[in-house]
Parts: structure tokens; C-alpha cells; sequence
């Protein structure tokens, strides 16, 4: 059994700046990828930014340069680090771990940004 659970979300300012965690117990052998998506009511689960176990990095388009994605696979941990936010990026973002043939994901978090 693989239990995800994130923390850091909340409310903040526009251009503003807030760090999403997310720690993995459980039985896990090999983490391939590690990332978080977000979702917002209506509309599907996208791709925030995911980290592979060989430190690759990809970003969605509409967060590059402004979201930094950090992990370290003996700690089973995986961080964003969401900086100059907009509205725009409000959402429920879920971090979420593909370990062996298998994706997990975490409960969610609300991030919410508005003055």
C-alpha cells in the first residue's frame, strides 16, 4: 500500500508565492517518476511539472519559469516551489508518484491565489 500526502497549499496574493510538498510511504522499490497536476472544477487533470528518478524535468507551458520542481528519491519526497502566481493557477493540485507499473496520487491540495 503506497499513501501520498501533500501539504503547503492555501491562499495567497497574486504574485505571490507558495511551496507545495508531498511525502510517499508505504511499500515502494523503485519511484520512476515523480510530479503534480492540477484541477479545477469542470475541466480535466493537467500536468503541472513532473521529475523523473534521473532528475529530468517537464513543465506545462503556462508555469515555466515560474514553478520549480525538486525531489529526492531516498526521502520519497517531491516538492514544487510556485513562485510570481496568478489567478489563473488556482486549483487543486495533487502530487503523484509512478512506481514500478503503477501511478498513485495524493488527496489534493487547494491552491488558491486572489487579492
Amino acid at each position: 500500500q503506497v499513501r501520498l500526502v501533500e501539504s503547503g497549499g492555501g491562499l495567497v496574493q497574486p504574485g505571490g508565492s507558495l511551496r507545495l510538498s508531498c511525502a510517499a510511504s508505504g511499500s515502494i522499490l523503485s519511484i520512476r517518476t515523480m510530479g503534480w497536476y492540477r484541477q479545477v472544477p469542470g475541466k480535466e487533470r493537467e500536468l503541472v511539472a513532473e521529475i523523473t528518478s534521473g532528475l529530468t524535468s517537464n513543465y506545462a507551458d503556462s508555469v515555466k519559469g515560474r514553478f520549480t520542481i525538486s525531489s529526492d528519491n531516498a526521502k520519497k519526497t517531491v516538492n514544487l516551489q510556485m513562485n510570481s502566481l496568478k489567478p489563473e493557477d488556482t486549483a487543486v493540485y495533487y502530487c503523484t508518484f509512478i512506481i514500478g507499473l503503477g501511478r498513485y496520487w495524493g488527496q489534493g491540495t487547494q491552491v488558491t491565489v486572489s487579492s
